[in-house]
């Protein structure tokens, strides 16, 4: 092999035998591809997830969306579009009279749940692979949207229902003719009250047209007043750090290194933190916690580390980004950053912080980090949410982070959320693009040139045919391509035995 170059190699598994599902429970019903991945470039891995795959520690996998009881549809939001809703705006401010004062919430986190746990069955003779993690499967109550339209309405004394009326009740005693006396003849007649609302809605209709034609004719157009832009989602995040507090929140970015100093002086605190969160909120077993099922999990990446000169200072590759709270970790966000995207892989915290609904915080402080990257990226513009799954309920809260789309598993174009979930409504499994001539841009025209490494070789599987002359692979190897497309079929490396 070249020097200097990196490559992606993989150990490519089929999908063939059914195994139980997360979401529905079907003992037999998830189906999927998998592959283990011994190294992988960033730019392997984007063009991968951007065909349906997603990786899980080193191991990948793509589910066979028209078999597989639960289509897992991948989805990503517009980071530069995103304005927060009412209900993020809530999570926000929960977060700063905390941070303000120490007040801290009753209740359930509301989260964002995250894929639970799914194994693979795999024969790898480099490693076992085992179980896909358990992630959080928790929404937001009827009860919190409720109290959330209650907190978002404005309040004080001078808004309160009880004191406009008795502001209107002053008013109306004001100006109530008084008893016994008649018309004063030196005032106009009295006229109807839907007269005078029509003579008003004359006036603002004249004076709109007069406004239109001043901006017309004006060479310079009005500039905005500040108070009449909304809101950026930086700007509620900043206000929910107040500079005189009781608390201390930070957020570290950690590259996935064990060569890094930040990395090694967390891991200690990082692991427990890990393996508190899995037994408390998952009821895991302590063994099924353990140091080697954290580092296997969450610390072994199959992303290569890579800077580039029009990329992100921090580079790109898998990081853990930490929230420090008066000086301990209280959660960590595992994230991948890619060269158009950051990818969220999954969440642990505090169960005792859990009320501060650091699932969706965490999630609104990436969505901004990956605004922050785009400054100095201009392709890295979207934060892609794992997997979208209509026919769970539970994980339906992803489509609340829009602008979305979601990935047609046919062609493979992004199509927006709204019109996908129409089709959903009707089945489970759709083709999202609407185009009937439409196709995969990178579907599979040649097998003999995807790349093979046979005996530290790099070579066309052509040229691997000719060598071992009645290979039964072929099948195998035409299924492998086909999923992972031309491009990176001609890029990857397949290892063959």
């Amino acid at each position: 092999m070249a020097a200097n170059k990196s490559y992606t190699i993989v150990e490519y598994f089929g999908g063939d035998d059914g195994y139980r599902c997360g979401y529905c429970k079907n003992e037999k019903g998830n189906f999927s591809h998998g592959m283990w991945s011994h190294t992988m470039t960033v730019q392997d891995y984007q063009d991968l997830i951007d065909r349906g795959w997603r990786r899980s520690g080193k191991y990948v996998y793509k589910p066979i969306m028209n078999k597989t009881c639960c289509p897992q549809y991948t989805i990503r939001c517009h980071a530069l579009k995103f304005q927060p809703s009412k209900s993020h705006k809530k999570i926000l401010k929960k977060m700063s009279k905390f941070i303000s004062n120490g007040e801290l919430p009753t209740g359930q986190d509301d989260a964002r749940p995250q894929e639970p746990s799914t194994v693979c069955h795999a024969e790898v003779k480099c490693a076992a692979i085992t179980d896909i993690q358990k992630e959080v499967a928790e929404c937001p109550t009827g009860t919190e949207v409720q109290k959330e339209a209650v907190d978002a309405a404005p309040t004080g004394p001078e808004t309160t229902r009880k004191d406009l009326m008795s502001v209107l009740d002053e008013r109306t005693a004001a100006t109530a003719p008084k008893a016994g006396m008649g018309a004063d003849p030196s005032r106009p007649l009295c006229r109807k009250a839907k007269d005078l609302r029509k003579e008003r809605r004359l006036q603002k209709e004249q004076m709109r047209k007069n406004a239109d034609v001043s901006s017309i004719v004006s060479s310079t157009p009005p500039t905005p007043t500040h108070a009449s832009q909304p809101k950026t989602l930086e700007d509620f995040i900043n206000e929910s750090l107040p500079d005189k507090s009781s608390h201390c929140l930070e957020v570290r970015l950690v590259p996935v290194n064990f060569e890094d100093p930040q990395f090694t002086a967390s891991y200690e605190q990082s692991m427990a933190l890990y393996a508190r969160y899995q037994m408390a909120i998952h009821g895991d077993d302590p063994s099924e916690c353990s140091e080697s099922q954290f580092r296997r999990f969450l610390c072994d990446s199959p992303l290569e580390a890579e800077y580039s000169p029009d990329g992100p200072e921090v580079g790109y590759g898998s990081f853990h980004q930490q929230y420090w709270l008066d000086g301990r970790i209280v959660a960590v966000g595992v994230i991948d950053i890619l060269p158009t995207c950051v990818s969220s892989v999954y969440l642990y915290y505090h169960p005792d912080s859990a009320s501060l609904s650091l699932g969706s915080y965490s999630a609104l402080r990436e969505i901004a980090f990956t605004r922050q990257l785009q400054k100095q990226s201009p392709k890295l513009s979207f934060y892609y949410l794992g997997f979208y799954i209509h026919s769970c309920p539970k994980m339906r809260y992803k489509g609340q982070y829009r602008p979305s789309d979601l990935l047609c598993p046919e062609t493979f174009a992004w199509v927006p959320i709204e019109r996908c979930i129409l089709q959903l409504e009707n089945s489970r499994y759709a083709r999202f693009n609407q185009d009937s001539d439409a196709g995969d841009a990178r579907v599979l025209k040649d097998v003999g040139r995807a790349m093979v490494l046979y005996r530290r070789t790099v070579m066309p599987y052509a040229a691997y045919s000719r060598k071992r002359k009645g290979s039964s692979d072929e099948t195998e190897v035409q299924q492998y391509a086909g999923l992972v497309g031309q491009d990176c079929a001609e890029r990857i490396l397949l290892y063959r035995a």
